[in-house]
């Protein structure tokens, strides 16, 4: 129960970090100057009592405790589960389930391999044509852009796998924690796909009217 929570407690934690982020991304649409702006302003959080970049710092370590408690956790509970059916039943009749249940492990390995990108991309600017880092609205623009259609398309796949990963996640999370009974299960379901589908579609506006023209 305790690895259940920790998975649970973790993913939330990321899913709130995921809705802060994609709001910030939309700022792309109110034009360079405010991008630029606001992500100048994420360097300068807490100063002077930390010191520039600071909190940006703090952030990425909480982050990646999160991340690696949460694929900790579950890689321990599939490892648990195998354990306890180690005998193969040679006619048992295929298991029922959503796609994103079937894919969830492999699912989070495609989500894993996009967080590395995106931090060389927009973090570090190591694969990215803009490595000026106080250009933001610039590294997005050109990274983007309609010759790049292979960065955008992966940005896709990964947002797609994102969703699918955070609905059934989320639906977990909540049978986990105890907030999901018989009476509330459908409409429970349906906000884990409202919230999913929300995120995954905010996350790729930006890259989308990137790559078609609609910001530059």
């Amino acid at each position: 129960m305790a690895l259940k929570a920790i998975m649970a407690s973790t993913g939330a934690l990321l899913v709130a970090f995921l809705v802060v982020h994609m709001i910030g991304n939309l700022k792309v649409f109110v034009g360079a100057e405010a991008f630029d702006h606001y992500a100048h302003w994420l360097r300068t959080i807490l100063t002077p009592v930390v010191p520039y970049e600071g909190y940006l710092w703090i952030q990425r370590a909480v982050l990646l405790v999160a991340v690696i408690a949460h694929i900790w956790s579950a890689t321990v509970l599939t490892i648990r589960a195998k354990r306890a059916r180690p005998v193969k039943y040679a006619h048992r009749p295929p298991v029922q389930g959503s796609y994103a249940a079937r894919t969830m492990r492999w699912g989070g390995v495609i989500v894993l391999a996009f967080i590395v990108w995106h931090i060389l991309d927009l973090t570090t600017r190591t694969v990215n044509p803009v490595g000026d880092r106080s250009k933001a609205y610039d590294a997005v623009v050109q990274d983007f852009a309609p010759e790049r259609w292979w960065v955008t398309l992966f940005y896709v796949v990964a947002m797609v796998m994102i969703g699918f990963h955070l609905r059934h996640g989320l639906w977990s999370a909540l049978q986990t924690l105890g907030v999901s009974n018989a009476k509330r299960q459908r409409v429970l379901k349906a906000a884990a796909l409202v919230v999913s589908v929300g995120l995954s579609a905010g996350f790729l506006l930006v890259p989308l009217a990137v790559t078609f023209g609609l910001v530059g």
